[in-house]
């Protein structure tokens, strides 16, 4: 059945030049050419958007029988009552299955404890590694499902979902087993990364480990096609610029690309790496100098802030994004969910950004939804995160008449509907 969205109010649509590539710079501030005005209609067919136009015009090509009928010959119409139309959000990196609890950490931190010294006493990844091995596969399963949902119901319709808290051939096929079974059983797309070079287990070196990693995990991993990224955690105290270089290349010689944790903490040259390695994105990124920012933009690598992990960490908010736009380099912004940071909200992250460092609403939501989607989905080359004809109908109406409400009401979710391939696959009453 096609249907019809009839009395939109603005429609975000980010659909201007090449609209497989990321915007960036000037293009994500110009509003006019981002944002349809108010009394747009949107046909939707086979899960698909056929036309945009004005809303009588297409009411009276399509459904000349509204109002007097909702419903007529197959087309289905939707009064959207003036609320705005976005597209779905795009979470391109989380850290969506795992067990056990850390919440004990935040009083370490508040009592002056660096991530590095609660990881040295025991907490930090490895404490997690130790309850989700012991985790039966339906627990994690359902854990997983439960927080899918809530990601759902703030408007995220395409994931990014990352191993890593297995640190063993056994574990981690486990962990990327069940973000398979997660994501077909939900209509949100999620797209899983191996990062088994998450951390050391105790029980080899690091040399040792590594060499696990490339001759064990990886064939594995790529046999049973259970990753589309590889991941490694490069940071200082973790795994090297050259460890990192090893697995990534090893990873490439089984057709995985990557996305790579870089720099949070210090800036130790993993941006400028993952740029000469052709990482899809490269995350965090919060300490990188201005050259790798360069070199990022030049080799199409997406830098993707992750301005929860600050927030959660008691760290400052600091972060480029201002620079990134004046220097036209592109980004784009993720959740980060992981035991540390249970945000499953992207409009939080969103409020973040705007609120607390003075990002433009419309840019932030192109950092959430065009910009990622171009690092998702470039295997298949299905464009997402716009709102154009011929585009998958991912959507997200808001509670609002405009876009910018997106972001405005943390702690609440802004969306009214939620629809994934043009059916609607939520519904919050929240106002």
């Amino acid at each position: 059945m096609r249907t019809l969205l009839y009395n939109c109010g603005e429609v975000a649509h980010l659909s201007t030049g090449d609209d497989e590539f990321p915007l960036s710079g000037e293009r994500m501030v110009d509003r006019e050419s981002l944002i349809f005005p108010p009394g747009m209609g949107i046909l939707i067919d086979s899960g698909k958007i056929l036309e945009i136009s004005p809303m009588q015009e297409i009411v009276a090509e399509f459904a000349p029988w509204y109002p007097t009928k909702s419903e007529n010959g197959g087309t289905k119409v939707v009064d959207v009552g003036g609320m705005s139309v976005v597209p779905g959000f795009v979470d391109s990196h989380t850290h969506l299955v795992w067990s056990g609890d850390r919440s004990n950490e935040l009083a370490m931190r508040n009592s002056g404890k660096s991530y590095k010294e609660i990881s040295r006493i025991g907490g930090g990844i490895m404490k997690t590694v130790n309850s989700t091995r012991s985790a039966p596969q339906e627990q994690l399963v359902e854990s997983g499902l439960r927080r899918l949902d809530s990601a759902l119901k703030n408007g995220t319709t395409s994931m990014e979902a990352k191993s890593g808290y297995g640190l063993d051939l056994d574990s981690e096929v486990k962990l990327l087993e069940v973000i398979s079974t997660i994501g077909r059983s939900s209509p949100c797309d999620v797209r899983a990364t191996w990062l088994g070079a998450h951390d050391f287990p105790k029980e080899m070196t690091r040399n040792e480990y590594v060499e696990h990693l490339i001759t064990d995990q990886l064939p594995v991993i790529s046999e049973l096609s259970l990753a589309k990224w590889v991941d490694v955690f490069c940071e200082e105290g973790w795994f090297t610029n050259e460890q990192t270089e090893e697995i990534v290349s090893a990873s490439k010689s089984f057709g995985l690309e990557s996305r790579l944790h870089v720099d949070e903490f210090v800036d130790s040259g993993g941006l400028q790496l993952a740029s000469e390695l052709g990482s899809v994105s490269a995350d965090h990124v919060a300490c990188s100098n201005d050259d790798a920012r360069i070199s990022a933009a030049e080799s199409g690598t997406v830098q993707t802030f992750l301005p929860g992990t600050p927030y959660v960490l008691g760290k400052s908010l600091d972060l480029p994004i201002m620079k990134c736009i004046k220097e036209d380099w592109p980004f784009s912004f993720a959740t980060d969910f992981n035991p540390n940071c249970p945000i499953t909200s992207l409009p939080l992250i969103g409020s973040l950004v705007t609120h607390r460092i003075g990002i433009d609403p419309i840019t932030a939501l192109a950092a959430v939804t065009r910009n990622p989607a171009t690092t998702m989905f470039q295997d298949t080359r299905e464009v997402r995160g716009v709102i154009s004809e011929g585009v998958i109908a991912d959507l997200n109406i808001l509670w609002s008449p405009s876009a910018d409400s997106w972001c405005q009401t943390p702690g609440t979710s802004p969306i009214r509907h939620t629809f994934k391939n043009g059916e609607i696959v939520n519904s919050n009453n929240v106002y």
